[in-house]
């Protein structure tokens, strides 16, 4: 949990960083013209029922069609919490039963309440659930459902049995499930009680709005980003709130009136001259974050491949020679580097499948230490996570729950010459590429002068090392051939014009 929550904010972008121990351990961004929809609550229309994959396309009203599948539909006939990546619980009433198919709940043009569980991600949409929940400070309501549970991460047997008993007292008949969460630990039964009466009304409230709005229609929207990441990540240990804006310094201060006033006193306004982000290392902590290779202390390094399917870690020893042995150098890498990656991975927020590619190690037990550091640590994270064992080969599986864009794909777009694959075409390949396209054409442009315009970078080689592609071209094709130079050029795009005639190019 974070010792200190900063909130930096502009009109047009919130960011929040946490930090832990001086370092900084999370950061979340949301902007004005690309607002986050996760936990909303949309009265759809289903546009197409997919029985073949049993899931459906349902229109929220937004630019892109949401993913239904069959697993999120009709709480009243099943649950899924016990599968759900967003909530660790431990469901102590019966589970109910899961429907049989798609197109026996779902029509098209049908008119359904539904929840955003996933953002849209890449060429993926958001993902949705019929499943829905409100959550509070210390409760998750889940008004489709009859379940009760309390957060695995309550571990003492005597508070959960205490929680458990109070939560049965208090529930109303035919209200629907709850959730205790991890901040509930410690709470008197006045501070429960008033928070589930405030969620069975705001339920109601959602309900009457959701009857009278047409569908497409957003219903229900989350609390503002520095509202969220105070209500998923404050807790006791948090020593200092410390806001930049006052009209945001004041919306923090009612919310926390209302949930948490022992904390008021922690919440302060920054009036330094210096960026709060600035003064704190957030900004290097961002730029570090969209590298490619992270430096380990002792000399090491990660190197961090995103891509759509998966994200790839792959660990080197770097600079780092160690003292005693090879095994004892690889071995102390690859322990640095596990605390590392999860720490990357909570910055970064990457999620979805992970391969780690740690260093080879000889010794059995030296993989298993690796593995148990890699997993103690991942107990810092709130994002649900899996680790499969170090395979033979040296690689170690995981997932990580993902439901929004990692930071990257927030903060940046595929490279225009590129287009996201990473690498673009090397001049010498290029400056080859014309010549077989010239030598192809060779019939239409002999005898005739042809200029060329291409990159600074392709033109360099033409004129240098690869003039006797130029030569050749004159001396066996009878080709005058002039290159010319386009700043503006893309390394890869070139230009081929016949004087006084038409243009031919690629």
């Amino acid at each position: 949990m974070p010792d200190i929550i900063l909130i930096n904010s502009l009109p047009f972008e919130t960011r929040v960083a946490l930090l832990e121990a001086g370092q900084c351990g999370e950061i979340f961004i949301e902007r004005e013209r690309e607002p986050g929809i996760l936990g909303n609550i949309y009265k759809g229309r289903v546009s197409r029922v997919l029985p073949g994959m049993q899931s459906a396309f349902i229109d929220l009203g937004l630019e892109r069609t949401a993913f239904l599948y069959i697993r999120e539909i009709s709480p009243k006939d099943f649950s899924h919490l016990e599968e759900s990546e967003e909530l660790e619980i431990e469901a102590f009433e019966e589970k109910e039963k899961f429907p049989a198919k798609i197109e026996n709940w779902l029509r098209e043009g049908q008119e359904i309440l539904v929840q955003v569980i996933r953002e849209p991600i890449g060429e993926k949409g958001a993902q949705l659930t019929t499943h829905l929940t409100l959550p509070g400070r210390y409760l998750v309501y889940m008004p489709t459902s009859k379940h009760l549970g309390v957060s695995r991460k309550i571990e003492d047997e005597k508070e959960r049995a205490r929680l458990k008993n109070l939560l049965r007292q208090l529930k109303p008949d035919s209200s629907g499930g709850f959730i205790l969460r991890t901040a509930s630990q410690g709470i008197d039964e006045d501070q429960l009680a008033e928070e589930m009466h405030y969620l069975i009304n705001f339920w109601k409230q959602i309900q009457e709005r959701a009857k009278t709005q047409p569908a497409p229609s957003l219903v229900f929207s989350e609390l503002p980003l520095e509202l969220r990441v105070l209500r998923e990540y404050l807790s006791s240990q948090t020593k200092e709130i410390i806001v930049d804006q006052p009209e945001v310094l004041t919306r923090v201060r009612d919310y926390l009136s209302r949930f948490a006033p022992q904390m008021l006193e922690r919440v302060h306004l920054w009036q330094e001259s210096e960026p709060l982000f600035e003064k704190y290392g957030v900004e290097l902590e961002l730029d570090r974050a969209l590298e490619k290779r992270v430096w380990l202390k002792s000399g090491g390094f990660i190197i961090i491949d995103e891509t759509e399917a998966l994200t790839t870690i792959d660990v080197n020893t770097g600079k780092y020679v160690g003292k005693k042995s090879f095994e004892d150098t690889v071995f102390k890498t690859n322990l640095e580097a596990s605390r590392e990656i999860v720490s990357q991975l909570r910055l970064r927020n990457i999620g979805g499948i992970i391969i780690i590619d740690f260093i080879d190690m000889d010794k059995p037990k030296n993989r298993q230490k690796v593995l148990e550091a890699l997993k103690e640590e991942l107990k810092k994270d709130k994002a649900k996570s899996v680790v499969v064992r170090i395979s033979e080969i040296g690689l170690t599986e995981m997932t990580r729950q993902r439901s929004e864009p990692s930071l990257a794909k927030k903060l940046c777009q595929s490279c225009p010459y590129c287009e996201g694959k990473g690498y673009i075409k090397s001049p010498r390949t290029i400056c080859y590429e014309i010549y077989r396209e010239i030598e192809k054409n060779r019939t239409e442009l002999a005898e005739k002068r042809v200029k060329l315009y291409v990159n600074p970078m392709v033109a360099e080689l033409l004129l240098g090392e690869e003039k006797r592609l130029v030569e050749m071209l004159r001396e066996e094709h009878k080709i005058a051939l002039e290159v010319l130079i386009r700043d503006n050029f893309h390394q890869e795009q070139y230009e081929l014009v016949i004087e006084e005639e038409s243009e031919t190019g690629a």
